[in-house]
């Protein structure tokens, strides 16, 4: 069977699999099929199978070239398509206007839908990526990656399932953004949402998360019209599938359709696609497509599958190619002639070896500022509408109207502001745990619900994964979601769907595609009647470590309305992501002082009014002593700030930083002016929180020595009880540490 294994390395799998193919075909050598369908029983034309195997070839001609210049130090990365060659199907059946979020291994999907917009080059566009060009259309020589935007297709990197619940958001946003009739929609109103993924990928949480709800969904009335390709080659990476487990795992799941097809014969897979294309697009509800197939050459160019396969497994394997299987058909149907099928191997072979070559000499990325551009990068900015009349504004708030001009905390102050932007905003959607008829744990979103209905303002379920999925996927077309995370200690159970997924997403195509997004959480601590380390958990260190991202913590209902507004537009016009994390113990907080002083409910500002991002408040002019803080740090630091005066007999300053991102480090240096005390009171963990960084990055760009100090929480989980603010810095605690730091 394989005839030039005795001549070439067991470890050179590649060749093998070529010159194998050749042979093979020459001598009428091929796999039985598994599959008894010919092309007179169907309406499947036989130009369409040999574009299809077109597509095959070319992908797999790719992947031997790849790794080849791999070799040769001139590619960067060799996770292949072989084996899954039958994709190709999915790239003709479904059109081009169906956005589809793509397995790594599906570049004949990516090949054949290509054919469908003329213009095209996917060879040269693929090599470019493969060679990490700074000319790849989609990343600028960021990445690998499969993406068009010409061709719908949003850019994954290692797509280990990360992308399925943003793909499920996507999906249910068709039909929500025909239904609101927004103009900003980006995908047509009987579009549709395909997306690929190993079976090893299946078994985890975060796919699970996706089936589960879009299952949720259907089961609840709503649509969610997306088709789940299983690419099922029995292995994850080294690590065996059980055969049937795929078939066990999903063909009885609720609201789930499964389909099984033959991932090695091109006829049957035409069959069940354009069976669940159909299906998909009229009855809008889920479909399982399980694609069986095979996988060659192992997982990437540093596998080496003789390691955990045995020889006679790997030759097996591979004389099950998908390529052989084609050749059968194509022979068998009286499509092409075996020479034909050698000579269009070799002549394509020819092709793409040239083409690689070519792309190895095109220019790369050299520099920092080159790589990160693409970081907050977008193509498609717009202009924010109008604000909203009078008139429709009194219509909305109704009798609530006429008290807006009286001083409120600060939850009162954001519910407002939600209601504006959503009046203002048509294409905004707030959703998550508990926010429609409750309106949120905290009432932050009251009324809502009532104001602009179900289709806007709704629940999900209680799975932070689907939820900033949901909020990725409404921003691929053309929504600004308004996802909320119950609380923050909740995020960090989805926290790669912001770090992976979200945050790369203009990096990696360009900002062609972008994921606005203000996912509003509740946080830190000082809760005086909820306790514990789930409910006041006091750190923000993962967002120190996404680039792009804004994060924003206002510590008064003023600043907050303010600050939301800023935020919205910044996702509506700049495609940004936008964490506005709203400190929970300063929600009702009415008094600063004294009980009943009202001296922490502020006005609600005129629809105007924003707070630029980066922009920081001052509080006094004293030049002794400089306190750096945000949230609960300004609230605390100004109740010292009386005292500490009174001791000194002298003025301080205090900043809130508001914007805990972006922070224009020469301003603040200016702002501290000739103080040479320095503060920094950050109510988070010492080890990882902001204040570390920006005591760092205010040593290093003074231009003067500094005595400053970072007085921060305790590296300490968070107690119930009356011990609930024993690890946190506190005004007594404040004014002790300002006190050292100026008398030394």
């Amino acid at each position: 069977m394989l005839f030039l294994a005795k001549k070439m390395s067991i470890f050179n799998r590649a060749e093998i699999i070529d010159q194998n193919f050749i042979h093979n075909v020459n001598v009428g050598n091929f796999p039985s099929s598994r599959t008894n369908l010919f092309l007179s029983q169907t309406n499947i034309r036989s130009s369409e199978l040999i574009s299809l195997f077109e597509s095959q070839v070319l992908s797999r001609h790719m992947d031997l070239k790849a790794r080849l210049l791999k070799d040769e130090g001139k590619c960067f990365y060799t996770i292949g398509s072989s084996g899954h060659e039958g994709n190709a199907v999915f790239g003709k059946v479904f059109p081009y206007t169906d956005m589809a979020f793509l397995h790594y291994r599906s570049g004949p999907f990516f090949i054949e839908r290509s054919k469908q917009v003329p213009g095209t080059t996917p060879i040269y566009n693929m090599a470019l990526s493969f060679m990490a060009s700074s000319e790849d259309p989609i990343s600028g020589g960021r990445h690998k990656v499969l993406g068009s935007k010409v061709l719908n297709i949003p850019p994954q990197t290692s797509t280990i399932a990360s992308h399925l619940p943003k793909a499920v958001g996507t999906a249910f946003s068709i039909d929500r953004a025909k239904d609101l009739d927004i103009s900003e929609r980006k995908l047509k109103a009987d579009s549709i949402v395909l997306c690929s993924f190993g079976d090893a990928s299946a078994n985890h949480a975060t796919a699970l998360s996706a089936f589960n709800t879009a299952s949720w969904v259907s089961n609840s009335g709503g649509h969610v019209p997306i088709i789940f390709i299983c690419e099922d080659n029995g292995t994850g990476i080294s690590v065996p599938t059980n055969e049937h487990w795929i078939e066990q795992n999903f063909s009885n799941r609720p609201r789930l359709q499964y389909v099984q097809t033959d991932g090695l014969h091109l006829i049957d897979l035409m069959i069940k696609s354009r069976r669940v294309e159909h299906d998909c697009r009229i009855d809008r509800s889920p479909i399982f497509l399980h694609m069986k197939t095979v996988r060659l050459m192992g997982h990437a160019g540093s596998d080496v599958e003789v390691g955990y396969k045995s020889l006679q497994d790997i030759e097996a394997t591979e004389f099950n190619d998908p390529l052989l299987h084609s050749a059968r058909i194509l022979i068998e149907n009286n499509c092409l002639s075996s020479e034909e099928i050698i000579h269009l191997y070799e002549g394509i072979g020819d092709q793409v070896s040239h083409v690689f070559e070519a792309a190895t000499l095109r220019p790369k990325l050299e520099s920092a500022q080159d790589v990160m551009e693409s970081i907050t990068a977008n193509q498609s900015s717009k202009k924010s509408p109008k604000q909203p009349t009078k008139k429709t504004r009194q219509n909305l708030f109704g009798k609530e109207f006429n008290r807006m001009d009286q001083p409120y905390h600060m939850a009162k102050l954001i519910n407002y502001t939600l209601s504006d932007i959503m009046l203002r905003y048509k294409n905004t959607v707030v959703f998550g745990e508990d926010v429609a008829q409750k309106g949120g744990v905290y009432h932050l979103t009251a009324d809502l619900y009532k104001q602009f209905g179900v289709r806007r303002v709704f629940n999900s379920p209680l799975d932070e994964t689907s939820i900033i999925g949901f909020g990725m996927g409404f921003g691929h077309n053309g929504f600004v979601p308004i996802p909320e995370i119950q609380f923050l200690a909740y995020l960090h159970n989805a926290e790669d769907q912001l770090r992976g997924e979200a945050a790369t997403l203009p990096f990696f195509s360009d900002g062609q595609f972008t994921n606005p997004m203000v996912l509003r959480v509740p946080g830190l601590a000082y809760q005086k009647g909820f306790g514990g380390h789930f409910h006041n958990d006091n750190s923000l260190t993962i967002f120190r470590d996404i680039p792009g991202i804004i994060l924003a913590v206002p510590s008064n209902g003023a600043d907050a309305s303010k600050m939301i507004r800023t935020a919205v537009r910044e996702a509506h016009e700049n495609g940004r992501i936008i964490v506005f994390v709203e400190p929970i113990a300063l929600y009702m907080t009415k008094d600063l002082h004294e009980p009943k002083d009202g001296k922490w409910t502020f006005k609600y500002p005129v629809l105007d009014e924003e707070i630029p991002v980066g922009k920081f408040a001052e509080y006094g002019k004293g030049k002794v002593l400089t306190l750096i803080t945000y949230g609960n740090g300004l609230y605390l630091s100004l109740q010292a700030k009386k005292e500490i005066e009174k001791k000194l007999k002298k003025k301080i300053k205090i900043i809130d930083l508001r914007w805990l991102s972006e922070i224009n480090i020469p301003k603040l240096l200016n702002a501290i002016g000739t103080s040479n005390n320095i503060l920094i009171v950050d109510e988070c963990r010492r080890t990882g929180c902001h204040g570390e960084g920006l005591f760092a990055q205010l040593v290093s760009e003074s231009k003067k020595p500094l005595n400053i100090k970072l007085h921060a929480a305790e590296d300490s989980f968070i107690s119930i009880g009356v011990a609930a603010t024993a690890t946190l810095p506190s005004k007594d605690s404040i004014i002790k540490n300002a006190l050292e730091l100026v008398n030394g």
